[in-house]
């Protein structure tokens, strides 16, 4: 069976993967995803026997590399812990028992493969599937009251596992990829999107949130990659902010998808983004 995200992530990329993959470069060397969020692309990579290299998947938040670490080296005790905490789901008072763990001093000794069933857990029971943390790095969504949510899946959690048993997982700055990545790697950067209006700014996957400083900084960053030979591709809204940014790449286009996690109903639905490629995908080549 084909390794599947195992969280839902905020932007995650599922629908988009044809796109994405359309605009794939012929070859390329290591993968890199500095923001891996829900993985989607890279699950891809790896189903379709792309990753003929190894991989480097990143983010700043501590809680999500140490869940796939989990997930990684743990696999087995994790779906034991979660098929215990599944017939709980329902129980608001148990959510909010654990979601709090992160405001106790002790929060960062417990058992890693315990702070990643917690992650699951909390973001299979949450409000919206929506992962957001508050300015102190401490877990906030509401309980979400489903009536039979998917807790865990281990068949695809074992097959997560094998995807990345050969995976490097670093909790970094998405500026530290510059330091990793050679000539002919693909990075493939989907950060938190530039709102798409002033209120629909929501950034907070990190408690630092991710301004327009932290916008500019990563086009910059994007720019100094493609200049030192690496393939370049990137995911954000279609704003002007996100444009001005990347114009005069070689593929700057604008795609439609549709948002699913929004704390209004109604503001879910089909919405523009942009992607954009330092390279031009139908003529590109690069070493085995």
């Amino acid at each position: 069976m084909p390794a599947r995200p195992f969280l839902k992530w905020a932007g995650g990329k599922g629908q988009l993967l044809p796109e994405l993959t359309a605009r794939l470069p012929a070859q390329f060397r290591r993968y890199h995803e500095p923001f891996v969020g829900g993985g989607a692309l890279f699950f891809h990579l790896w189903n379709s026997s792309r990753l003929r290299h190894s991989a480097v998947l990143s983010d700043s938040n501590p809680e999500l590399i140490a869940c796939y670490e989990a997930v990684r080296d743990e696999v087995e005790d994790l779906i034991a812990l979660l098929l215990e905490l599944r017939p709980r789901f329902s129980d608001r008072e148990f959510f909010y028992e654990i979601r709090g763990w992160d405001r106790r001093p002790d929060f960062a000794q417990r058992p890693r493969v315990e702070r990643a069933a917690r992650t699951i857990f909390l973001n299979r029971t949450c409000y919206n599937g929506l992962y957001r943390l508050n300015n102190r790095g401490q877990f906030n969504a509401p309980f979400g009251n489903y009536r039979n949510p998917l807790i865990v899946d281990p068949e695809n959690m074992r097959e997560v596992s094998r995807a990345l048993q050969h995976v490097d997982l670093i909790v970094s700055d998405f500026a530290a990829v510059l330091e990793r990545a050679l000539p002919g790697d693909l990075v493939y950067f989907d950060p938190p999107y530039v709102p798409l209006s002033t209120t629909a700014s929501f950034t907070a996957y990190t408690h630092q949130g991710f301004s327009e400083t932290e916008q500019r900084r990563l086009a910059e960053v994007f720019l100094a990659l493609a200049a030192q030979g690496c393939f370049v591709m990137l995911s954000n809204s279609y704003t002007e902010l996100a444009c001005s940014l990347y114009a005069g790449q070689p593929v700057h286009e604008r795609l439609s998808a549709s948002r699913k996690i929004n704390c209004d109903g109604r503001k879910r639905g089909m919405v523009a983004e942009l992607i954009v490629c330092s390279y031009e995908p139908a003529a590109v080549t690069s070493p085995a």
